[in-house]
């Protein structure tokens, strides 16, 4: 719990990468790995990700966000994305409790039947909604799981979500919910944190 503890207060939103420190995909697999353990609404994994390690996409994403430089002096440009039909994986996420007997048939069914009704007659604006509040879930695991192995992480929403789209050739389904860069923070070039409200100020108590 103290590991935790520290975890959460070494945080820091990293504006400063040092260059020279690539990043393997086994090493953000082993990051994902933790991240599959997000919480989800009805647990269907809403979240989905692009992890842009090539200069040449890094450098065409640096100009959808106007020029910031953390972009392209990352390691990796990971771009979280909402599934706004998520609901429609509601059978195949669900059908491994069936088959572990966990729940019968009976259940499964009714357990499908009740959530693409949820997401269904409550329509577009909610199962967008959904994507971006699941999905931003998710986002923060990635960004604590990176820290734990080492990696500093800067969530980005100054960019052109619709020229990230045509970059990275995705569809319509999907919401671009956020940026993250991520490298090796310059330390040196670190910024005092800035003001946190004392709890009293956003806690209130009924």
């Amino acid at each position: 719990m103290a590991d935790f503890m520290e975890l959460i207060k070494e945080r820091r939103s990293a504006s400063n990468f040092l260059p020279g420190n690539p990043i393997t995909q086994q090493e953000l697999n082993d990051i994902f790995g933790l991240v599959k353990l997000a919480p989800s609404a009805f647990n269907l994994q809403h979240a989905n990700y692009v992890a842009v390690l090539d200069a040449d996409v890094k450098e065409r994403l640096q100009k959808a966000a106007y020029g910031q430089y953390k972009v392209k002096s990352s390691s990796a440009v990971i771009i979280v994305l909402g599934d706004k039909k998520a609901f429609h994986q509601a059978p195949k996420i669900y059908e491994g409790l069936k088959l572990l007997e966990i729940m019968n048939k009976q259940e499964y069914d009714h357990m499908v039947n009740d959530t693409l009704a949820f997401y269904e007659t409550r329509g577009e604006e909610f199962q967008r909604d959904e994507a971006i509040r699941n999905a931003s879930l998710s986002a923060m695991f990635f960004m604590l799981a990176a820290k734990e192995k080492g990696w500093d992480t800067c969530p980005m929403i100054g960019f052109d979500p619709q020229a990230v789209k045509e970059i990275l050739n995705v569809s319509e389904q999907y919401e671009v919910v956020m940026m993250i860069t991520l490298g090796k923070e310059k330390v040196a070039s670190r910024k005092p944190r800035g003001y946190r409200k004392p709890v009293g100020e956003f806690v209130t108590f009924v």
